[in-house]
């Protein structure tokens, strides 16, 4: 990679999204407190007895959340001493990360999927994650390029 190269590369690394994001919901606690919310709970004490997580570690990290806009707190209607955390459309947009960060793990060794995500309508386990072309072909790394969102001129090679 030329030295044109690398600044064009530092230069669009500079207003990446990964960083930001990352920061949001990097870290071990969100990502759990992230699944949990995906499979129901919606509780303080859900989220406590289902996690092990102490209870100042979730009130920081689902006020993290909350402040991201990835979870939304509102008031529970059959208990008002109560709040329901419940995801907000950008955090189930999430459910690709986390499920590719999971599907991950169980290739790599790091923990066995006993249960796996199904369809609801066929009750089948949904595909394995992976990048698509435009016209559906999967794609590995060295299919890939980076290229201006226009589609005007090659960054680098995604190798």
């Amino acid at each position: 990679m030329s030295g044109a190269d690398i600044d064009r590369f530092k230069e669009a690394a500079l207003s990446c999204p990964l960083p930001p994001a990352v920061e949001l919901i990097g870290e071990k606690w969100a990502f759990l407190i992230l699944r949990g919310a995906f499979n129901g709970l919606k509780h303080f004490e859900e989220f406590q007895a289902g996690l092990g997580i102490a209870r100042n570690i979730l009130s920081d990290r689902l006020s993290k959340l909350v402040a991201g806009g990835i979870l939304e707190r509102s008031p529970d209607p059959s208990d008002k001493r109560r709040v329901i955390y419940s995801l907000t459309a950008k955090g189930e947009g999430l459910l690709p990360v986390v499920l590719a960060l999971r599907q991950w793990g169980d290739d790599w060794g790091y923990g066995t999927m006993q249960i796996v995500l199904a369809d609801r309508r066929d009750g089948k386990p949904v595909r394995k994650l992976c990048v698509l072309a435009h016209d559906g072909r999967e794609l590995k790394l060295g299919d890939m390029i980076w290229t201006e969102r226009a589609g005007h001129g090659k960054l680098e090679a995604a190798e």
